[in-house]
């Protein structure tokens, strides 16, 4: 009896080791050749607010039209973009502050103010254009956060169809939004 007992319990771990091993595959996987990967793209430039000083010639201007500022009696305005920016920076939101009272309230209340981008020529013509489209946009965003109705202000985007810089000062000119008394 006790012969079948260690028959019946060696046939027992038999099928159990058989088992684990066919359950682990029984080969072990060949070792992997490292294969060198390329690194991911950068990502597209982001918009960035960075501090800069006005006279500075990664800055541009929000260039306001002389009608405008002779009607709403606003001194020559200052707000900037840096290069490869669309944020407005705090120094200069008085000045659009301004705009905003004079198109809403003031002299110009009900007409509709024009808004057009524009960059410099070293960046793609696509890539300009929505450069310019971003700085329309958010100078508009701006002001209309501020109290101007969203259908009096269209923005829109020249990129660098305008542009007549040809080093960094001159290129600074070149990106600014245009804000113009639409017709």
């Amino acid at each position: 009896m006790n012969a079948i007992k260690i028959c019946v319990v060696g046939a027992f771990a038999l099928s159990v080791v058989g088992a684990v091993l066919i359950g682990c595959g029984g080969e072990q996987p060949a070792a992997k050749t490292p294969v060198a990967v390329a690194p991911p793209p950068p990502p597209a430039p982001q918009p960035r607010l960075p501090v800069e000083a006005p006279s500075s010639p990664t800055v541009s201007a929000v260039h306001i039209s002389e009608e405008i500022t002779r009607t709403c009696g606003i001194a020559e305005p200052d707000a900037f973009f840096a290069f490869d920016s669309a944020n407005v920076r705090p120094d200069d939101k008085r000045v659009l502050e301004q705009v905003v009272t004079c198109f809403s309230t003031g002299p110009l209340k009900g007409r509709t103010l024009r808004l057009v981008g524009h960059a410099d020529p070293r960046g793609g013509s696509d890539y300009n254009m929505t450069l310019g489209q971003s700085r329309a946009d958010a100078v508009a965003h701006y002001i209309v956060e501020r109290g101007l109705d969203k259908s009096k202000a269209e923005s829109s985007s020249r990129g660098a169809m305008d542009a007549v810089g040809s080093d960094e000062p001159s290129w600074a000119h070149d990106r600014r939004v245009d804000l113009l008394l639409a017709q």
